[in-house]
């Protein structure tokens, strides 16, 4: 089977190429195996390339547990490129299907190739039903070691919870990150995003993904941790986003929709025997 590993901002993916060959089949259990970093190639997430009727494309998703996530910012940058550069789509303003809507997304162009892109993710959903969150309110409290940590509540198009109460240290962060994720809060899971503003522009953030643990950044949580910044009144509708593989530039547009813009990489390509 041949493959591509690509990456955006340290999120990294395998890419299978599905426009013009059949998906493949149970790719639940292949994305298991294709992302193990001991046994198999190592990534965050399987990346299906496929057509569209409704679309330019489609992308399917599949984390390293095998379980399907609605939507990705950073896979949807490297599937753009990966589709950009093999030819399927050579135009620099494309939309991509996905379980979270139909994206659209600006290319930006390089010496003939797909160098990152801007994404439309649409607007945050902010009631707590629609998240989803077992609560009133889409803000809440949990009690982590003792202290009482604020967690805002918001879904772009898949679940998040962020804070700006606390930005744990390494151990802590993979510690509260699974607890928060299977928190009984959430019923179909979340994501969970731990920011420190630097001042009104500049966020750090630390990413902890349902169904893959610690990544490098995820697109959906960097749009969420903005929202929530905007909301606490810890950012302006503009900003850098800084996580561990690389910087996000978000922006809050006046017509609701967060827009997030970003590279994408090829890292290389093979063939594997399964």
């Amino acid at each position: 089977m041949r493959f591509w590993k690509m990456q955006g901002a340290g999120n990294d993916f395998v890419v299978l190429n599905c426009m013009d060959a059949p998906a493949p089949e149970m790719p639940e259990t292949l994305a298991r195996r294709l992302c193990d970093r001991h046994f198999g190639i190592g990534a965050d997430g399987l990346l299906l390339a496929l057509p569209s009727r409704c679309a330019d494309m489609r992308m399917r998703i599949l984390n390293s547990d095998g379980s399907e996530p609605e939507m990705c910012g950073n896979g949807i940058r490297c599937i753009a490129k990966f589709a950009y550069d093999m030819g399927y789509l050579r135009k620099d303003f494309i939309s991509i299907e996905t379980l979270g809507g139909i994206k659209a997304l600006q290319l930006q162009i390089q010496n003939g190739s797909a160098a990152g892109a801007t994404v439309d993710m649409g607007e945050p959903i902010l009631a707590p039903a629609e998240i989803p969150v077992n609560s009133a309110t889409n803000q809440v409290s949990v009690t982590l070691d003792g202290r009482e940590i604020r967690f805002f509540c918001v879904s772009m198009g898949n679940p998040h919870a962020v804070t700006y109460d606390l930005f744990p240290d390494a151990d802590d962060f993979l510690r509260f990150g699974q607890q928060m994720e299977n928190h009984p809060l959430f019923p179909q899971k979340t994501n969970v995003e731990f920011c420190r503003a630097r001042n009104d522009h500049q966020v750090d953030v630390r990413v902890w993904e349902r169904g893959c643990g610690a990544t490098m950044a995820c697109g959906t949580g960097a749009s969420a941790a903005l929202v929530a910044g905007v909301h606490l009144g810890k950012t302006a509708r503009r900003a850098e986003l800084a996580l561990p593989g690389g910087t996000l530039h978000m922006r809050w547009a006046d017509n609701g929709h967060v827009f997030m813009t970003g590279g994408a990489e090829m890292v290389f390509e093979g063939e594997i025997s399964l």
